[in-house]
């Protein structure tokens, strides 16, 4: 971090946090943390000092930041392997999806509780048949008095034991009635404690809880509770997942592992092997480019862009820079082992999902190449 950073107060402000933290042994950092360490309290902490809705309205509960901000305070904490996803998801992208197309009384109710944390949101997009394919999403939403009736079933919904609410994308208008399977679909905000909302647990490879499907069994939801435009709710979608894709955490999920690879190399006693500089340096290198790229996204967001096509561009890159690094350290330790609680073997549990959550690579570089026709 240069002297001259203009966010060395904010950067400064997070290491702060963590440090104490971890000195008190109140949480381990480990990789994928922004996913997989859920510690309402750290966000509660977060809020607290401001680290929270920090490009939101005052108004809202924010503090009329710059999203290159909110970015320099984002690296710090998934640099730290902080336990940072009960707000994570709320902060990323429901909140700035509702300030650009809620209502004014969505807004009032629910981005204040956003910014203290007290709402803690899930993602209800994917579905057994359509995971990187969202368009072709079954959950549908019918209108009835004074609101709408939703019933489908989601899958992969990370922490929807732990959410208040779930954003939920649902099918408006029939697949028959609309030319396109992108048309006729809406964006909702839905209670989790709603009569006909139901979890399931879907552990993972090493036993642990944070996957579960949810079901909505003719959930009622009221009329205020969508998200913009009836039948919009595609081409607000695109803009929510510039959000989703194009922050530090599609880069430095696999940070711990990248510290524990140049401790290894700093612990040879003997010189590091050319192979192992070589590996550290490339990486390095393409990790500098991936922090500008995260700055140029946020950057286009601050002048009121969507940048999808950078935004899916860094997310593609990003994984593939995440996986790399999992696999230098696997080469750098010969054979060494993994346990399930070491930096590696987390790394390693949470590796597959990578290049799947927000977008497969296949989809990812399909938008690439029609975004760039477009331009």
């Amino acid at each position: 971090m240069s002297p001259t950073d203009p966010h060395t107060d904010l950067r400064s402000a997070a290491r702060s946090l963590t440090a104490e933290w971890r000195t008190t042994a109140r949480y381990t950092p480990r990789s994928d943390a922004w996913l997989r360490s859920f510690d309402r309290d750290f966000s509660r902490e977060l809020a607290a000092r401001g680290m929270t809705a920090m490009t939101w309205p005052v108004e809202y509960g924010g503090h009329a930041l710059r999203n290159v901000d909110r970015l320099a305070v984002t690296e710090e904490l998934l640099r730290a392997g902080a336990p940072v996803a009960a707000h994570w998801i709320g902060d990323r992208q429901i909140g700035p999806a509702i300030l650009r197309h809620g209502s004014p009384a969505l807004k009032e109710e629910i981005l204040p509780r956003i910014a203290a944390t007290d709402a803690v949101f899930c993602l209800g997009m994917s579905e057994p048949e359509a995971g990187s394919d969202l368009a072709s999403v079954r959950t549908t939403a019918r209108r009835v008095k004074g609101g709408w009736r939703i019933g489908g079933h989601k899958i992969w919904t990370s922490h929807a034991h732990h959410a208040t609410h779930a954003y939920v994308l649902a099918r408006t208008t029939p697949r028959e009635d609309v030319d396109r399977k992108h048309q006729g679909l809406s964006e909702f905000v839905v209670d989790m404690d709603a009569d006909g909302v139901s979890t399931g647990a879907i552990p993972d490879l090493a036993g642990e809880h944070h996957f579960n499907e949810v079901r909505f069994e003719d959930v009622f939801v009221p009329e205020g509770r969508l998200i913009g435009t009836e039948g919009e709710g595609w081409r607000q979608v695109v803009g929510q997942l510039s959000f989703e894709r194009g922050g530090a955490e599609r880069v430095l999920s696999s940070y711990p592992v990248l510290v524990a690879l140049l401790a290894e190399a700093a612990g040879t006693g003997h010189g590091i092997p050319d192979s192992l500089s070589a590996s550290i340096g490339s990486l390095t290198a393409r990790l500098t480019v991936l922090r500008r790229l995260c700055w140029d996204v946020a950057s286009a967001m601050d002048r009121g862009e969507t940048p999808v096509r950078a935004a899916a561009a860094l997310k593609y890159l990003g994984n593939a820079f995440e996986n790399d690094v999992v696999e230098a350290f696997r080469e750098a330790s010969a054979g060494l082992p993994p346990t399930a609680d070491s930096d590696f073997g987390q790394a390693l549990l949470a590796a597959p999902a990578f290049g799947l959550r927000g977008g497969a690579s296949d989809v990812l570089l399909s938008l690439i190449a029609r975004e760039e026709t477009r331009a």
